[in-house]
């Protein structure tokens, strides 16, 4: 078992930076990749990002050059860095927990682990 736990959201407005963190309790953490998954309401839950075990990443277009995934294993938390906030990245955001280490999953269904979410709101 894996538990995820996220933190960092908030009100925020357009342009400014947040970062969200996921702390993971478990064992081999540093096995996982991990990725971040946003939900806004009355949409479906989107990939955002996610990280190898060894650090390789992978950005959704729609973010890219503006959000950074990172980690760090010897605080078992992985990292999600946003930088010029727009009103449309208000969503609550997930990260998760995939068991194939190497795999850059974009869909639900390939993360095992769900953590609680943690809603960022942009003002315009």
């Amino acid at each position: 078992q894996v538990q995820l736990v996220e933190s960092g959201g908030g009100l925020v407005q357009a342009g400014d930076s947040l970062r969200l963190s996921c702390v993971a309790s478990g064992r081999s953490f540093s096995r996982y990749a991990m990725g971040w998954f946003r939900q806004a309401p009355g949409k479906e839950r989107e990939f955002v990002g996610a990280i190898s075990w060894s650090g390789s990443t992978n950005i959704a277009d729609s973010v890219k050059g503006r959000f950074t995934i990172s980690r760090d294993n010897a605080k078992n938390t992985v990292y999600l860095q946003m930088n010029s906030l727009k009103p449309e990245d208000t969503a609550v955001y997930y990260c998760a927990a995939d068991w194939a280490p190497l795999r850059l999953g974009i869909e639900k269904w390939m993360y095992d682990y769900w953590g609680q979410g943690t809603q960022v709101t942009v003002s315009s």
